[in-house]
């Protein structure tokens, strides 16, 4: 049934992750590539067509940047998989790397802005919490804001965390200075003096810096807000003293990925019913016009020249570099990829309200038997996009299932903001809600119910297990953590203040929400065979209180299977991400699943 050369050739045909151009020389590119094996930065000179590995890192390299006049390539430098590290720059041609901005401490990464005036760097430590550094023109960086509250979470393509002006003389951040590194305000502040210029702080409103207008000397900044309950980008004229936004007549969630050339315009990402779509809205207040409308765009810049590159895909469709135009602009050699089977979306009505949700299928008569493949995040969401790995099940005979669960982003903030207090408990009514719509519509077969799910996924799907234990006849958790309390000691800064602001308090000060959320307090529930797989310097879903639920499961004569990857939050390596596919198949087909041939 299943042609293993396809589904792996999916992980193992080479492939573009990050791109960056040089704002100065667009024929200069920093890349993200696994042509190796693992994912790790490039630089690729166009003009040449040569591209040389800058990185050496074990473990992989996940986010890439190129100084603007494009003589460096940038990444940050996480030897173990902790996420603990530091930026760092090699020469375009060739060299060692050594430290971007060596001022900066070691610690967890908060964001990241090079301008052509400078560089600004943000990083969170254990002893002295949210700190941002800027070095302007060259010179050693200066401390320009310092707290014990992060600077808010996410990744950097939706949500930025920092912006420095292309004269570097303005830096922007986000602030949690209220305790909550949600709903985070936006400050601007004088690089020389260090003095606030701007503090935007609307209670219950998130503001988020964006980029900074790329002519120099032009103090405009474009940034999101969710004042209306959606996000929505807008500019703020510092000197001026106003804002204006720039819905330009487009529904859903937008975000603002930043400038055109002659700052006339911003590029705008679109993320709407499992859609995303790319536009150019002007700043004067006119209408927007749609670039792309591919499914899923994860993300998009634009160049110098003024061309904007996106990474693009569909449910069906493997992800490529395409300009304005859809025209492909970067390839490897030899990286034909198999396509997919199309993602079909539905709305399913759950205890609070509508949720959508997404399902591929396999050839055969219905039903299915079926995976519930649950996001990570909380704050992410599924879109009509190409998964290696859910097509590798669909490969093997299975449907899958995906859930934009309350907490997921792209909904509105109201939706995201629904697991307050509740967490866990919340989304996994809205998963059980689209399961029962797919039996119920003879799509899955309730007799093979199968949980799969990542980070956030696998700690759904511990918790599923347990809430629900007669449902499943097997379950994968991918980096689930297990015991909440012990993991929320265990985890980052980060992790630890995010907990506080969804839980209202730490362990010892709400114990009874943290009780009502932990998969610990439902472990003796659970029935169905469960394969946990874990990486051993993970700080968000951490090793020992992933332990302390796997040893709590053998303990209660539970089935289970462990496997601990040399890494930390993710597997990089193409050939660690096939073996889980393995493993998880192989596991399922022993409980009740589809053989493997």
């Amino acid at each position: 049934m299943t042609d293993a050369s396809s589904w792996e050739r999916r992980f193992t045909a080479p492939r573009i992750w990050d791109v960056r151009s040089s704002w100065a020389d667009p024929t200069r590119l920093a890349v993200i590539t696994n042509e190796d094996g693992v994912w790790q930065a490039w630089a690729w000179n166009l003009a040449s067509g040569r591209r040389r590995r800058a990185s050496a890192v074990g473990i992989g390299v996940e986010h890439v940047e190129l100084v603007p006049d494009g003589t460096g390539v940038v990444w940050w430098e996480d030897p173990t998989g902790d996420e603990t590290g530091l930026w760092v720059v090699a020469p375009f041609g060739g060299g060692e790397p050594r430290p971007l901005v060596p001022e900066v401490p070691l610690g967890w990464s908060n964001g990241i802005s090079i301008s052509p005036g400078g560089i600004a760097i943000g990083v969170v430590t254990e002893a002295e919490g949210y700190r941002l550094f800027v070095s302007a023109g060259g010179a050693p960086a200066l401390e320009r804001y310092r707290h014990p509250m992060a600077a808010g979470q996410g990744d950097e393509l939706r949500y930025p965390r920092i912006a420095l002006s292309a004269d570097a003389t303005l830096v922007s951040t986000r602030t949690a200075e209220r305790g909550d590194i949600e709903i985070t305000g936006l400050r601007v502040i004088d690089v020389a003096t260090g003095a606030i210029a701007v503090d935007l702080d609307e209670p219950g409103v998130r503001l988020i810096p964006a980029a900074w207008s790329p002519v120099d000397g032009d103090h405009r900044l474009l940034f999101v807000h969710d004042r209306s309950g959606w996000f929505r980008p807008a500019v703020w004229d510092v000197e001026a003293g106003s804002s204006r936004d720039l819905a330009g007549g487009v529904e859903g969630e937008l975000m603002a990925l930043g400038w055109f050339p002659d700052a006339s315009s911003a590029l705008v990402l679109q993320t709407h019913e499992g859609r995303d779509r790319l536009f150019r809205i002007p700043v004067d207040g006119g209408e927007a016009e749609i670039l792309l409308d591919p499914g899923t765009i994860d993300d998009a810049f634009v160049r110098g020249d003024g061309a904007v590159w996106a990474r693009a895909h569909s449910g069906a469709e493997p992800p490529r570099w395409i300009d304005g135009s859809g025209a492909t602009v970067l390839e490897l050699p030899d990286a034909e990829i198999p396509p997919g089977r199309p993602v079909e979306p539905f709305w399913v009505t759950g205890p609070g309200g509508r949720v959508q949700a997404f399902v591929v299928e396999p050839d055969g008569a219905r039903p299915h038997p079926t995976i519930v493949s649950i996001h990570g995040g909380p704050n992410w969401h599924q879109t009509d996009g190409f998964d290696e790995q859910t097509q590798a099940y669909v490969d093997h005979g299975y449907a899958v299932l995906w859930v934009n669960y309350r907490g997921s982003t792209g909904y509105g903030s109201a939706f995201r903001d629904a697991i307050r207090g509740r967490i866990g408990l919340t989304e996994s009514e809205d998963v059980l809600a689209a399961v029962d719509r797919l039996v119920a519509d003879g799509v899955a077969d309730p007799d093979r119910l199968f949980l799969e799910g990542w980070s956030w996924g696998g700690y759904l799907s511990e918790l599923l297990a347990g809430l629900h234990p007669g449902r499943w006849r097997a379950v994968a958790a991918g980096i689930p953590g297990g015991d909440y309390v012990a993991g929320h000691y265990e985890s980052s800064p980060e992790m630890r203040q995010w907990d506080i602001a969804m839980f209202g308090g730490t362990p010892m000060e709400v114990p009874e929400a943290y009780h009502r959320s932990n998969p610990m307090t439902y472990i003796d529930r659970v029935r169905a065979p469960m394969l946990v797989i874990a990486g051993e310097a993970d700080t968000r879903s951490t090793l020992g209180a992933t332990m302390t639920y796997v040893h709590g499961l053998k303990a209660r004569g539970v089935e289970v299977e462990l496997r601990v990857h040399e890494a930390g939050h993710h597997a990089n390596a193409m050939a660690e991400q096939i073996e889980h596919v393995r493993l998880i198949v192989a596991f399922f087909a022993r409980h009740g699943g589809v053989p493997v041939a």
